[in-house]
């Protein structure tokens, strides 16, 4: 959101951010005005598990379900107070909104201003051509594929995904919006008008019914920081040895899963292995750090990246689009949420290497990086995908985009889809 708040604002438009306390600093740099959330919805920086306890522990469709139903559904009914509220004072011309933040929909929908989206991960309507989310499965337009899909979308959401659409059909009677008659995780809010996407096109499968008023805008990335303290052994990154990144993300902190047997997996190989955790955890599981591993915190992608031939990863959507935008091919593990549809759509832009949860070991990790370092294909779709992210400017394309929403009263030009 920050490149999209910078760019409107240099545009002369009066921007109003309603997020947590956390990022007040962050959204005044980017010239918006801060607009606080209520103290009970802000989770300030809080892992999901500090913010909600009962959530500890769980895995697979149960932890989804219950993420979804606790971090989304339920708070949306006291952000659209909140919007309401701003938008009593400031009444905009156009609201834009992380595609799960529910309650700017809701205040979307009372007020009718135009909506936009922009994405936080993989495109998130269905379509006959996709199977749902969640199953990491490969797009199929085909007569079978069509069939294939439409089963799997009425068993999710007539049996494994019953109770959360409930969950959104009582939802919106708390807050006074009728019932919407479509399937889970599409019937608690009115799609936007405008659905910016936050990659490129060849990174995101082919539908024939896709959304009308989707537009991909390139990889919204971010600055690099204004100062930046290279840690001391940063010169090694100019040596011959090839560089293997691997992290976990900002969220995923289970250094069993992939940290440590990936670490195992490449000590004592001829490369150089930096390690990101970027959170704190327990990195003394990791230790001793063999001869060739480096481990941080946090190091800025926009200067490593450069630098890095292999990203090991478990499918974070921002850390893959950053090395793809840079050209780095991957090696996924996926781990929980949109995880294994990220790596789906790695595979089939044939970017990397996609490993299923029992070939996660010291072998298959090793392996995987062997093949991605020397199979010079994984490199060259990579390097085509980073001239498509270069050759965009995602924050002017999205400003012209959301200009447009806003002058057209929600009627996006339909002079197809940009790409």
């Amino acid at each position: 959101m920050l490149e999209v708040a910078r760019e409107l604002a240099r545009r002369g438009h009066e921007v109003r951010w309603y997020t947590g306390r956390a990022f007040q600093k962050q959204v005044e740099q980017a010239g918006a005005h801060f607009e606080p959330m209520s103290a009970e919805l802000d989770f300030g920086g809080k892992s999901r598990e500090e913010a909600f306890p009962g959530h500890a522990g769980l895995t697979g469709i149960a932890s989804f379900k219950i993420g979804v139903r606790d971090i989304f559904y339920r708070t949306a009914p006291r952000q659209m107070d909140d919007l309401l509220a701003v938008l009593e004072r400031f009444p905009a011309d156009c609201v834009l909104a992380d595609d799960m933040c529910y309650g700017a929909c809701f205040a979307a929908e009372r007020t009718g201003i135009p909506l936009a989206w922009l994405s936080n991960s993989v495109y998130i309507l269905g379509s006959r051509d996709t199977a749902p989310l969640g199953r990491g499965l490969q797009p199929s337009s085909s007569p079978l594929g069509r069939v294939r899909n439409a089963l799997l979308t009425f068993v999710g959401d007539q049996v494994v995904m019953r109770d959360l659409r409930r969950e959104a059909d009582r939802t919106r009677a708390r807050v006074g919006l009728p019932r919407l008659r479509t399937g889970a995780m599409e019937n608690i809010a009115r799609p936007p008008a405008l659905y910016l996407m936050g990659t490129v096109s060849s990174f995101e499968f082919p539908r024939s019914d896709l959304l009308p008023g989707t537009h991909f805008v390139g990889g919204l990335l971010g600055l690099p920081p204004e100062n930046f303290d290279p840690p001391g052994w940063w010169e090694e990154l100019h040596g011959s040895r090839p560089v293997v990144l691997i992290t976990q993300g900002t969220t995923a902190n289970d250094v069993d899963w992939l940290l440590a047997p990936a670490v195992r997996a490449l000590a004592g190989q001829d490369v150089l292995v930096v390690v990101t955790t970027g959170t704190d955890l327990d990195a003394d599981r990791l230790r001793p750090l063999p001869d060739n591993v480096r481990l941080e915190r946090f190091v800025p992608y926009h200067h490593l990246l450069p630098h890095v031939d292999v990203m090991v990863t478990n499918g974070g959507y921002n850390g893959v689009n950053a090395a793809l935008a840079q050209g780095v091919p991957l090696v996924v593990a996926p781990g929980s949420e949109e995880k294994p549809d990220v790596a789906a759509r790695i595979k089939w832009a044939g970017a990397g290497v996609v490993l299923g949860r029992r070939a996660v070991s010291e072998a298959g990790l090793r392996d995987a990086v062997s093949t991605v370092l020397n199979d010079e294909r994984y490199r060259r779709r990579a390097r085509a995908l980073s001239r498509e992210y270069k050759s965009c400017d995602a924050p002017r394309r999205a400003a012209e985009l959301i200009e447009s929403m806003a002058d057209s009263q929600g009627q996006i030009p339909t002079g197809g889809v940009t790409r």
